[in-house]
């Protein structure tokens, strides 16, 4: 099977998101090969190159969204009109009552398209059969054809407030990020050379990653499949208020038309937690296409940690995670001093780095809040004083890898406000450690009953549950036990990339044949490549493997050949 991946601003980069289980997935499905399609976001992002990929990831094609090309392309009369009535159509719906930001918030109706989602897709493969035909988009949407159209629709009888307010910056702001959201209308990646070759399109992430998705099942009937460890209409809505009012009412509803688009016509959409998953149903996604599969971690550096659960001080705390206002450090201080009162000899190790200028500061912030809280100790007159807390980062002497830190502490703590799916509480599960974790985000399902879970922005709260556990070994042995049991057994990798091989095949069992593939006797092949060619046996000369194509083709009007025998692999020689 040939899987065309989808990413935006992820794998292949080195630092890409959803790098990691990308690359986890591909390299666990060596059964089958992979072209990679990315879209990168900053010119730091490709100086920094690529991760090494494994040899059946066959190609990568790429395509930068943080910088406008100039694709030279000139529209004639005709195609000029063309692109007036399609990009005018698509910036009425934008525009009109039902794609506001208020009704985005109420969440789109699931089942049968509306007339506005039908609307909005008849523009969108409108303006990429155009760009099909005359070679790229890049310029007419940039131009001012396209900014009197959005004027237009914005001044139009039902338009909504917020629309009606847009001015010429606003406007411009707004045409110039549909740019960017719609470039992949003018790559060159939907011939039958391109994505018209592979069995299935999966994109990594929602939003414009599905776009090219969208578009290969458009023009060559390829099978969609979506997946959202965080949802991307939802970070949107989360980012998008430091814009102007106008700018943020027109660019949510083109998100929202474009993920309730992706969710319509792609055959499954998966999500990594429940709690996106229900994200997903609010964006308007269809319940019965919806599977969750949770992110797939390696075990294996936290197995010797997780096999001696009896290495860590019992008298210590553990926070380890991104430096971040979100992870509100401030009320877990706040609750290091109420358990200090209780267990005076308790200790907390704050570990990790800070995320930009905002983490700095608030790194600043939160050591001169311990300073104030916690004065340093001595034991004596004549002793040095001592902080019971303490900063500090992996790679360190005493913290030279994740599985050390959470190895330093009985109990790992997390105290976040916002919290997708808990990477680092994953982490301390298959470390076997005793978990006390606020209710954000997907928390309460990964930790199901073997760790304790307070409201967020409650020190008191979360100082009991901290004592409750330092008090009582026996009980965090039984919580930490039976944690790292669920995580072996939901969150590793290869439970992730066995569910998405049958998901695969499952998707690929539903979809109609494309391309028909014969042998020299002109009888049909099931496959262009027979499971039989993989194995590593010698072939006898009474009975020769089916034959296969290397590069499976297109055929529009009549079938392929199929070439001659598999020759055996060398290991079996």
């Amino acid at each position: 099977m040939r899987i065309g991946l989808l990413t935006e601003g992820g794998y292949p980069y080195v630092s890409g998101d959803a790098r990691l289980w990308c690359d986890r997935l591909v390299r666990g499905l060596g059964q089958h090969e992979f072209d990679v399609y990315a879209l990168s976001r900053s010119e730091h992002q490709e100086d920094e190159g690529w991760i090494p990929l494994p040899p059946h990831v066959r190609r990568v094609r790429t395509a930068p969204l943080w910088m406008a090309e100039d694709d030279g392309v000139v529209l004639g009369r005709r195609a000029r009109r063309r692109f007036t009535d399609c990009f005018g159509e698509l910036a009425t719906v934008l525009c009109g009552g039902s794609g506001s930001v208020a009704a985005a918030a109420q969440g789109p109706s699931r089942g049968a398209p509306t007339p506005e989602a039908d609307r909005f897709a008849n523009a969108l493969y409108g303006l990429a059969e155009l760009a099909r035909e005359e070679g790229g988009l890049s310029g007419a949407l940039r131009s001012e054809t396209a900014v009197r159209a959005l004027e237009r629709a914005c001044r139009a009888p039902g338009a909504h407030r917020a629309a009606r307010e847009a001015r010429v910056p606003d406007l411009l702001t707004v045409a110039t990020r549909l740019e960017g959201a719609l470039r992949p209308l003018s790559l060159d990646w939907y011939e039958d050379d391109g994505l018209g070759t592979v069995d299935l399109c999966h994109a990594a992430s929602g939003g414009t990653a599905a776009l090219p998705g969208l578009l290969a099942r458009h023009f060559t009937g390829v099978p969609l499949l979506v997946t959202e460890y965080g949802v991307r209409l939802r970070t949107h809505y989360l980012t998008a208020p430091d814009s102007p009012p106008a700018v943020r009412s027109l660019l949510a509803a083109f998100h929202n038309r474009l993920a309730a688009e992706a969710y319509a016509r792609a055959v499954l959409v998966t999500a990594g937690n429940t709690h996106a998953r229900r994200w997903q149903e609010r964006c308007g996604a269809d319940r019965e296409k919806l599977r969750t599969v949770y992110p797939g971690m390696d075990a294996r550096p936290f197995a010797d940690v997780g096999e001696s659960p009896e290495c860590a001080d019992p008298g210590t705390l553990v926070w380890v995670g991104r430096v971040e206002p979100a992870k509100d450090l401030v009320s877990l201080l706040h609750a290091f001093a109420e358990i200090r009162k209780q267990e005076p000899a308790t200790r907390l190790r704050i570990v990790g780095a800070p995320t930009g200028p905002e983490g700095a500061a608030y790194l600043g912030h939160c050591r001169t809040l311990a300073a104030q809280l916690f004065p340093d100790e001595a034991d004596g007159p004549h002793a040095a004083g001592d902080n019971p807390v303490s900063f500090e980062e992996i790679g360190g002497p005493e913290l030279p890898a994740r599985s050390d830190a959470y190895a330093s502490g009985a109990v790992t703590v997390l105290s976040s406000v916002v919290e997708g799916f808990p990477i680092g509480l994953v982490e301390a599960m298959l470390c076997g450690r005793a978990t006390v974790s606020t209710d954000v985000g997907a928390v309460v399902e990964v930790i199901g009953g073997t760790g304790l879970v307070v409201p967020p922005r409650n020190p008191r709260a979360l100082a009991e549950a901290c004592v409750a556990l330092l008090r009582d070994p026996e009980r965090r042995a039984r919580l930490g036990a039976a944690a790292r049991a669920r995580a072996l057994e939901l969150f590793t990798v290869e439970q992730n990339i066995e569910a998405f091989h049958g998901i695969y095949l499952e998707i690929v069992s539903r979809t109609p044949v494309r391309r028909v593939v014969l042998d020299e006797a002109g009888e049909p092949l099931p496959f262009a490549h027979p499971a039989e060619s993989h194995v590593p046996v010698r072939w006898s000369a009474a009975t020769p493997p089916h034959p296969a194509r290397t590069t499976p083709g297109w055929a529009t009007g009549r079938p392929a050949r199929g070439t001659g025998p598999v020759p055996a692999p060398e290991g079996a020689r």
